[in-house]
């Protein structure tokens, strides 16, 4: 299955992009530390959202409009008292197809899933609020995880193209990384 493949293919990435925001997170000491790493999330959850929309419908993806996105991730930096200003740099991978859209997808929505595992950390240093977006889907993640990954699955049902779909996820994480790069940092 592709989801398996890319979760293999897209490992070392993966590490990467995880200890390069563990770093920024163990950094925080206030809410406006908080404000700016979660603009890094905006502006690349953002780009991402706004490359792969030309073709995530809910055509494809049944259950897009109850999917997080920046959306929540805006909300949460409102709510810390700070707005869309100063944004980092983000770039998406280029997609031309719902499969490459949807290994785009793989990578945000796998990041989603290790949200709590940030809200833990945050509440450690006194944080408590703006979490909607790291809370990820509560108790019904798992589903909603497994839900996306049989319809990326299902997309990616020819292994001709399943070296491009790991590409791009792999791209992904790496742009995902350049976001919380030390020089395109607020912080």
């Amino acid at each position: 299955m592709l989801s398996i493949l890319i979760k293999e293919q897209t490992k070392s990435a993966h590490q990467q992009v995880e200890s390069n925001i563990v770093r920024h997170i163990k950094k925080i000491e206030n809410e406006a530390d908080y404000a700016d790493l979660l603009k890094g999330f905006y502006a690349y959850f953002k780009a991402i959202e706004d490359e792969t929309g030309k073709f995530i419908t809910t055509e494809v993806l049944p259950d897009k409009d109850n999917r997080r996105n920046s959306s929540y991730i805006e909300r949460d930096i409102k709510s810390l008292g700070h707005d869309l200003s100063n944004l980092p740099q983000a770039i998406a991978p280029t997609v031309h197809s719902e499969l490459e859209a949807l290994s785009s997808l793989y990578v945000l929505e796998g990041s989603i899933m290790g949200g709590p595992y940030i809200v833990q950390m945050l509440r450690k240093i006194g944080i408590d609020r703006g979490f909607s977006f790291f809370e990820g889907y509560g108790d019904q993640s798992e589903a909603m995880w497994t839900g996306f990954t049989e319809v990326l699955n299902r997309f990616g049902d020819d292994i001709n193209q399943h070296d491009r779909a790991i590409e791009l996820a792999n791209q992904t994480f790496y742009n995902f990384g350049n976001v919380f790069q030390k020089e395109n940092s607020l912080q």
